[in-house]
Formats: C-alpha cells, sequence, structure tokens
C-alpha cells in the first residue's frame, strides 16, 4: 500500500543498445567508477528528479504524448570530450542526433516534469564520472577514437531503487502512440542492476 506524500526519484533516458551499451559499461567499469554497477550507459533526458508517487500516472500520460510526437532517428557518438574544470566527467559526445535530443528532452521536462536544471542541456553518454584526475585522463585519451551509430526507437522511464541502482520501469517508443518498446535484451544489464 503507498502511503501519502510517498515520493521515488525517477529519470527519463536514451538506453545505449547492444553491442555499444557493453562496450561503454566495460569501460567504465575497467576505470573504477563507483556508479559502473548502478547504472547503464545512456543519454539523460530528465536527470534525476524526486516526484509524489500519485503522480505517477499523469507521468507516464506525458511520456506517451512526447514520445507519440517523435519518429526514430539515428544517433552518433564520436571520440571524447569532458567537463572539466567545471565538473569531473569525461564522456562520449553525440556527432548526430543533437537536434533531436534537444527537442525531446523540452519536450519530457515540461507538463508534470519541468523543472529548472544546474547546468545547460548538453546531451552525452558518461564514461567516467568523480574519478581521480589519472583516470579521467586515461579515459578522455583511450576513447577519443571511440565511434558508434545506432537507431533511437525511443526512451524509457527509470527509477532509483533504495539500493541506488536505476532500473527502467517502462518503455515509450516514437511514432507507436508511446508504447511499446523493444525486447528486454535493449540494454546492457549486471547482476546488481538493469
Amino acid at each position: 500500500m503507498t502511503e501519502v506524500g510517498e515520493t521515488r526519484k525517477i529519470g527519463v533516458a536514451i538506453g545505449i543498445p547492444e553491442p555499444f551499451g557493453g562496450e561503454l559499461q566495460g569501460w567504465r567499469e575497467r576505470l573504477g567508477d563507483p556508479n559502473a554497477r548502478r547504472i547503464v550507459p545512456h543519454v539523460t533526458l530528465l536527470p534525476p528528479t524526486t516526484v509524489g508517487t500519485g503522480a505517477l500516472a499523469e507521468i507516464e500520460e506525458h511520456l506517451r504524448r512526447v514520445a507519440a510526437r517523435f519518429k526514430p532517428f539515428d544517433l552518433r557518438l564520436r571520440g571524447s570530450a569532458t567537463f572539466l574544470p567545471v565538473s569531473s566527467v569525461v564522456f562520449v559526445p553525440l556527432v548526430q542526433g543533437i537536434a533531436e535530443c534537444e527537442q525531446i528532452e523540452a519536450q519530457v521536462r515540461s507538463g508534470p516534469l519541468a523543472r529548472a536544471l544546474d547546468y545547460s542541456y548538453h546531451p552525452h553518454v558518461t564514461v567516467a564520472h568523480d574519478l581521480p584526475d589519472e583516470a579521467l585522463y586515461r579515459a578522455l585519451h583511450e576513447l577519443a577514437g571511440y565511434d558508434a551509430q545506432f537507431e533511437v526507437w525511443g526512451f524509457s522511464l527509470f527509477e532509483q531503487g533504495p539500493d541506488l541502482h536505476w532500473r527502467p520501469q517502462r518503455d515509450f517508443a516514437f511514432s507507436s502512440g508511446g508504447l511499446p518498446g523493444p525486447p528486454e535484451e535493449r540494454f546492457a544489464r549486471t547482476d546488481e542492476g538493469w
């Protein structure tokens, strides 16, 4: 039974399909990123956001309507970059699909999910976060030649569990009324998380 006032921490993201998700997950694990087992590679559309449990039905309907407005598109990841010195993050940048991600993010982060951001939206895939400088520079150097391209079919709603792992709750496919998504094998999986 859900108590009045109960909250959940959710996020919305585009998961990175195989084999690319597993490749990037492996990099994050080898670099020693403590979040590697809690979250798979993804492009964030809504950062971690606390919502009331009672708002979930409205949020899911909002996300379904957003997904129905878009068509699948190609996304390409290439190279590596960093947010240093502002933030200790190394990431793989998008070189194709940026405009689509920006448009989707703006619509996701509206209505029942309207919220301010700490930084301007910049679609990317994190591969190292809050690590010593040596590990960050290693990631930046060794992923400089990374290149992956795939079709984005939609996005997913995720929830953070009590164990701090993020798990998919529902898929929202483009151009199909928002549901359903692709087969379960769409994300890199670990025993402890997604």
